[in-house]
Parts: structure tokens; sequence; C-alpha cells
């Protein structure tokens, strides 16, 4: 740190480096045209002197703001019920801070939220936005384009060639959770979907069917039940799923919320998991290890979809979209235990503890 009583300078970075003072500048200003070795070297003489970037002569300078939006397109009770959006928006918060950069959270949940959104994202005060939860069809996503700033989906809208996406592998992660059920003996599988116009939704439930067609099992209707994301949701879902189908003998649930909603339900019918009732959830979110009996699910890896979601929506060398997929994992718990001490599938072999 340096010892100097002022403000550390462009200059004074630049002095440690041994760069120029343009390359400092490029470096700050997004690092086009700036050699690794150099971009490194300014990055940990920033870090010694404890330079700090004037934001407003920056923007004055760049036309950039240094805001960027973190815009869920779900309602306001969404980011309480369902975790996975708070550890969205913590992990690219603190991608964003560690670049000195600052992450705006707006919920677009009612028209008067959309609305908002839309007139926020125009009036000229972010960089980007990270769109999270999109519904196909949505006129927002149009709207927020027409703005003309980086928009990078996770949930991918990819009708639209014109954003960039960074998704988890939904349909690789559902497949492997069917896989798992019929592994165990299950032949009378429920699913409770998330909402049909969400990519994740869609995509898990295609893979179930998929799976259950390739191993000769009937994809019945009946059998099928949709959710909203929330736990209310998944114990509706599974009251009814009891009612239609009381045979059943195993349910994968489109995310762990939904999932915890089943499981209480199922106990309260006096069915025993996993007895006589195999659950499977989807994300791994902290409620899945806290469930009794802590539950079955696919892991998805939220911090890295923050950190590579915050690296796309920044880059301002970038040219064009990219598409990102990023892989799922198994985790096996008591909720649908296998023969044997495993506990985990990474997509292609079980692993031993």
């Amino acid at each position: 740190m340096s010892t100097d009583a002022r403000r550390p300078t462009i200059r004074d970075v630049a002095r440690e480096a041994g760069v120029s003072y343009a390359t400092v500048s490029r470096v700050l200003n997004g690092g086009k045209w700036v050699a690794p070795d150099s971009q490194r070297a300014v990055e940990r003489a920033i870090a010694k002197t404890g330079y700090r970037a004037n934001q407003a002569a920056r923007s004055l300078a760049t036309g950039r703001s240094g805001n960027y939006v973190f815009l869920l397109t779900e309602p306001q009770r969404a980011l309480f019920e369902d975790p996975n959006f708070a550890v969205l928006f913590r992990a690219a918060a603190e991608e964003m801070a560690e670049r000195e950069l600052t992450l705006v959270l707006l919920v677009a949940g009612s028209e008067g939220e959309r609305r908002r959104a839309k007139e926020y994202v125009h009036g000229g005060h972010v960089d980007g936005v990270l769109l999270v939860s999109p519904h196909q069809g949505d006129p927002l996503i149009t709207d927020l384009l027409s703005a003309g700033v980086p928009i990078v989906s996770n949930g991918a809208p990819t009708w639209n060639d014109r954003i960039s996406t960074v998704t988890a592998d939904d349909a690789g992660g559902a497949r492997r959770a069917v896989e798992h059920l019929v592994a165990q003996g299950r032949r009378r599988i429920a699913t409770i979907i998330g909402p049909s116009d969400s990519r994740g939704g869609h995509d898990r439930h295609t893979s179930y069917g998929a799976v259950l067609r390739e191993h000769g099992l009937a994809a019945d209707p009946s059998l099928v039940a949709e959710g909203d994301w929330g736990r209310q949701s998944g114990a509706r879902a599974m009251s009814t799923l009891l009612a239609v189908r009381p045979d059943l003998d195993a349910v994968f649930a489109g995310n762990d919320a939904m999932a915890v909603g089943a499981v209480e339900v199922i106990e309260g019918s006096g069915r025993r998991i996993p007895d006589d009732v195999h659950v499977v959830g989807f994300d791994d979110a902290a409620v899945a290890e806290a469930s009794r009996p802590p539950l079955t699910t696919v892991r998805l890896p939220f911090e890295q979809i923050s950190r590579t979601m915050v690296d796309l929506v920044s880059d301002t060398t970038r040219e064009g979209t990219v598409h990102v997929t990023i892989p799922t994992r198994l985790i096996v718990r008591s909720s649908s235990p296998v023969v044997g001490p495993l506990t985990e599938h990474d997509g292609n072999r079980w692993s031993p503890l």
C-alpha cells in the first residue's frame, strides 16, 4: 500500500507497473489492446498502490456508468421462496464488487415493475443487464434489447440470437435424475415441473419424458403436475398426483423447493420415503441437505453461472453473442439412495465415498 498521504493516481499505478499512462487507462476502460503481461502488471500495481478510480470522471470519459442490473422476471416472493435467485444475485454482486462495478437488483413480476425496469434500463443508467428466469415470448425482452445495452441471460431465451446466455445443463441433469430413479427399480415415476414457459421447466420436463420412453415406461399425463418453483406449489402438485395416482413410486421435482413441498405431503399421507416413494429434486439448494430425509438432487453450479454472466456482460471487447452451458452433477442422499457406499454421480460414473 502506498505510504503517500495523497490519493494514488493513474500515473502512480503506471510507475509501479512499469507501463505507460495510456496502458493503465486502457486497462481501466476494459483492457482492449493490452497484452496479458501488462494487464497483470497493472492489476498488481492497482492492488499495491490502493488506487481507486474516480467513477464520475471515468463515466464522462468512457460514456459508461459502471452500473449493471440483475433483473429477475419473477414475482417478488420468488426472491424469498426460491433461494437460488438470492445465491445467483449474491455471487454476481460479489463478482461485480471485485471489478469496482455496481449491481442493482430489479424485480419485474408485475406490470408496474416491468414498466419501471424498462424505463430504468432505457434511461441510460446501466451498462448491461443480467436477465434471470426469462419466460418465452415475454415482450419485456424486446423492450430491453431496444435499449442497446448488452444482455446476458440465465435461463436462456434461445429464440433470440441477440442475447448471450449462460445456463446449466438442465436437460442433462434431469436425464441423470430420472435415469437414477429407473436404476433404483422405480417404474411409476411422477414429475412436478416448473413453469412450462421457462427454459428450465421445459428442458427438465422434456428429459423426463425422453428417459421414460427409452426405458419402455409410459409417459403418462396423470403422472405430471406443474408448479411455480415455490414450496407450496410443490405441495399442491403432490396432493393432486397422489389423488390421481396413489400407486406412484417416485417423484422427480423440477427444483428443491417443490421437492420439499412434495416430501411433506407424501409423509403426511402415511407413505414412507424412500421405502414407498423415492424423491429427487433439482438445484442442490441449502434446503436439500436440510430436508428430512435429505434430498437426492441435481447440483447446479450457481457461483460459476454468476461469474460467467458477469464476465460476458462486462466484457467491452467482445463482439457477437456467446452461449455457455455449464455441467451439472447428481448428488445422492437418503430420499433416493442407491445400493452401496455411493454419494455422487458426475454424469459418467458413480464415485465412492
